[in-house]
């Protein structure tokens, strides 16, 4: 039911509408002529603008930065900054241009107070946590700048790089930076990785890659094939096998571990080849054209097919490293057909020390073959030697050839010990009346 108001009462109500409408309007007016003042970097302007709004955190804030940095009044820098946290205590910002204001006055109290509740009101902010560590690298608190510097590895990859720098410049110390810093998580373990790797450190690598592998979460391979590069590079085989092994299942590559009957990896290649770590590899090479080739193969379902046509070949640019021990003996042997060769000599299998280049194993040219022929030999490793390169050279290098070769079931194995070995010669006198 509607209920009329008097002629009286409906004035008294417009009135007061009025008035709130004029006081709004006024409030308004205030608010923007205080954001406007406060736009200006000029203290008399800053100073209206906090007049006119004195419950605004910001225009404080503001005020305070003027005082600081450009006033160089750190006193009355605090006292605006103290006014801006009053009034907005979870704004870590303001509580890091306080904690600096203090800094410069000498109040190191004062300033570590502000750090804190700069931390508390955001402390899962990676900036936050930067600023922090920096002002604690400053003030000689390492521990705790490194507790910062892990809140930045875990939430920022944009500054990762540079948290790990200023990290190992305090305290170079793989184990140390693995319990304090860097997160038990793949991306900031191979950020980590990286950047040991990039300077060198080699066992620091090695620890790092161990941590990575016990989470057993899969991340990209080209990391894997980045990390075996390096440490092949840095003449660290065994490990960069181990690496290989280690991550082989959580990576997907079992199909590409070497046997103990075959130290050759895909040596039928039955699997795709992976271009990178201890599969084949391979770069274009002019005048050579490498195929999987499935309507001619040995066994399986598969061969690798290289048509070779033109002038400057050296090698076909497939090649594959195969760790091995020094002073040992082994089995190779592969398979091969090939035709319409044309040309001076033609292509060859060989087997090379991986760092001096020295040749352990050089096959019979590969030509005048049109049904699958094995070649076959024992190789001995010297003291010295850990690593193999198989490749297939052109001999003699650099001279024109044409033709097409194909290979397949490639096989390098220990040699097995001899029947008169101490073993045997054992079990054979057991067996004597």
């Amino acid at each position: 039911m509607a209920i009329p108001l008097s002629n009286r009462r409906r004035r008294q109500f417009a009135g007061s509408v009025a008035v709130l409408a004029c006081v709004y309007v006024f409030l308004a007016g205030m608010e923007f002529a205080a954001s406007v003042f406060a736009a200006r970097a000029e203290l008399p302007k800053l100073k209206r603008a906090v007049w006119l709004s004195p419950g605004n955190a910001d225009y404080r804030h503001r005020l305070g930065r003027y005082f600081a940095f450009v006033a160089g009044d750190p006193q009355s820098a605090i006292s605006a900054f103290r006014a801006a946290v009053a009034l907005n205590p979870h704004d870590a910002s303001y509580w890091f241009d306080l904690a600096g204001a203090y800094q410069v006055s000498g109040d190191l109290a004062g300033q570590r107070s502000a750090l804190d509740r700069a931390l508390q009101a955001e402390p899962t902010a990676p900036g936050v946590a930067w600023q922090a560590a920096n002002f604690f690298l400053i003030d000689g608190d390492i521990d705790r700048a490194l507790r910062e510097f892990h809140v930045v590895v875990g939430n920022d990859n944009g500054m990762v790089d540079a948290a790990l720098r200023a990290c190992w410049r305090v305290r170079p110390d793989t184990d140390a930076l693995l319990r304090d810093v860097v997160p038990d998580r793949t991306d900031s373990l191979i950020s980590f990785l990286r950047f040991l790797t990039s300077k060198q450190e080699t066992e620091g690598a090695i620890k790092t890659w161990a941590r990575l592998g016990q989470l057993h979460e899969k991340f990209p391979n080209r990391y894997l094939y980045e990390y075996v590069h390096y440490l092949i590079e840095v003449r660290r085989p065994d490990a960069a096998m181990s690496a290989w092994e280690q991550t082989a299942d959580t990576l997907g590559l079992s199909a590409y571990l070497p046997t103990e009957d075959n130290l050759v990896v895909n040596g039928n290649f039955g699997l795709d080849i992976l271009n990178g770590g201890f599969d084949w590899t391979y770069v274009n090479r002019t005048g050579v054209k490498p195929l999987l080739d499935p309507s001619d193969f040995r066994q399986g379902h598969r061969s690798l097919s290289l048509t070779f046509e033109g002038p400057g070949i050296n090698d076909a640019g497939i090649q594959q490293l195969i760790p091995v021990h020094s002073a040992t003996t082994y089995e190779f042997s592969a398979y091969y057909k090939s035709a319409d060769f044309q040309g001076a000599g033609g292509p060859q299998i060989v087997l090379r020390d991986a760092y001096t280049g020295a040749p352990l194993y050089a096959s019979d040219i590969l030509n005048d073959a049109d049904f699958w022929k094995e070649v076959h030999s024992k190789v001995t490793t010297p003291n010295s030697t850990t690593l193999l390169v198989l490749a297939i050279e052109r001999f003699p290098a650099g001279s024109p050839i044409r033709g097409k070769l194909w290979l397949d079931d490639f096989e390098l194995s220990p040699e097995p010990p001899p029947d008169n070995s101490p073993d045997n010669s054992t079990s054979k006198s057991k067996d004597k009346p």
